[in-house]
């Protein structure tokens, strides 16, 4: 039983995916050891609770420095056993000691198909309104491999999702996330954690 460690910024709609592929047994052999936030408060936190899942707030505000904030946030992962960390709208950087101690164990959702709309200063709704200012007729998600770049790893599975004319940014937004990112991340982690049986 894979264990993982899902680190979110917001809602959690994409843990919300996760846990109800779990449940739903099409996600086998893992299990969310816990969840960790950013913020406090969020509705992510509230949506683990409600499922029996430890979830809690590391703030880097709560830290001396960012080095510090990701040393312990490390630790704390470690003292779940996660074996897996998963990005579900995560927007705290990630440091290079943290890909250091989980190698090719970190993965991420990003709301376009990379190389599109990815790297610095391309995250939740500024990639829709990227995409729709450039006119573009075909958008989607990626999950992909964390490496010590933005957006810049191995990428594991892509779904192209059309952009409808007139449609707005927040309206684009939740079409790639009902019709892409809520379909491939549970793909993903189910294709990575069944092949580590």
């Amino acid at each position: 039983m894979m264990k993982i460690g899902v680190l979110v910024s917001g809602g959690g709609t994409n843990l919300q995916a996760i846990i109800d592929n779990i449940e739903a047994g099409t996600i086998t052999n893992a299990s969310i050891a816990c969840v960790i936030s950013n913020n406090p408060g969020v509705f992510a936190l509230e949506r683990a609770v409600k499922h029996g899942i430890p979830g809690e707030c590391m703030s880097p505000a709560d830290y001396p420095d960012r080095p510090a904030y990701h040393q312990a946030l490390i630790q704390r992962l470690k003292d779940y056993g996660v074996e897996l960390v998963v990005l579900a709208g995560f927007l705290v950087n990630i440091s290079p000691e943290m890909v250091a101690a989980f190698p090719n164990r970190i993965i991420n959702i990003h709301p376009s198909l990379i190389p599109s709309f990815c790297g610095k200063g391309f995250y939740g709704l500024k990639v829709h309104e990227a995409a729709l200012a450039r006119g573009v007729k075909i958008t989607g998600a990626t999950v992909h491999f964390v490496d010590e770049g933005t957006d810049s790893g191995p990428i594991i599975m892509q779904k192209a999702v059309e952009i409808p004319e007139g449609i707005s940014a927040k309206d684009l937004q939740l079409k790639v996330m009902q019709e892409a990112e809520w379909i491939i991340l549970p793909a993903a982690i189910q294709k990575i954690c069944s092949s580590n049986q």
